[in-house]
């Protein structure tokens, strides 16, 4: 069993009650218990990577050497609602397909997306908060 971070991390997340979630990059690897303790805190199950309605957030796991990452946040991009937001979770660092904060940063950067920091989610994994920046685009 997992050593998962618990509501309040979800909560500084963004999650919570009543909010419709995406998951991408479902893969062996993913940590089940997470996902059951997220979906507790939404009150409903992750949807997938077909749901096509649209979302208050996504959820993209992703490791090293898995598709372009610029691409998956444009994606992911295009399935948020107003004011949605996608939590980005990785290998921690030492862990098989570990991603560098650096790689992450540029890669937010590049999708027109800000990082809101980093929280040990479980055991083997890290998750980031990437949302559109404040104010209006242009």
């Amino acid at each position: 069993m997992s050593e998962t971070a618990g509501a309040a991390s979800f909560s500084k997340l963004g999650f919570a009650q009543g909010q419709i979630i995406q998951e991408f990059g479902y893969d062996d690897d993913v940590d089940d218990d997470l996902r059951f303790e997220l979906e507790d805190v939404i009150g409903s199950e992750l949807e997938d990577e077909d749901f096509n309605d649209g979302a208050d957030g996504v959820v993209l796991w992703y490791r090293d050497g898995d598709d372009d990452l610029v691409d998956l946040l444009v994606d992911g991009l295009t399935k948020l609602f107003d004011k949605g937001f996608i939590v980005l979770i990785t290998p921690k660092a030492g862990r098989p397909g570990h991603v560098e904060a650096s790689d992450v940063e540029e890669a937010a950067s590049t999708a027109g997306l800000v990082t809101g920091g980093q929280v040990n989610v479980a055991r083997e994994w890290a998750a980031t908060r990437l949302m559109p920046p404040k104010g209006p685009r242009r």
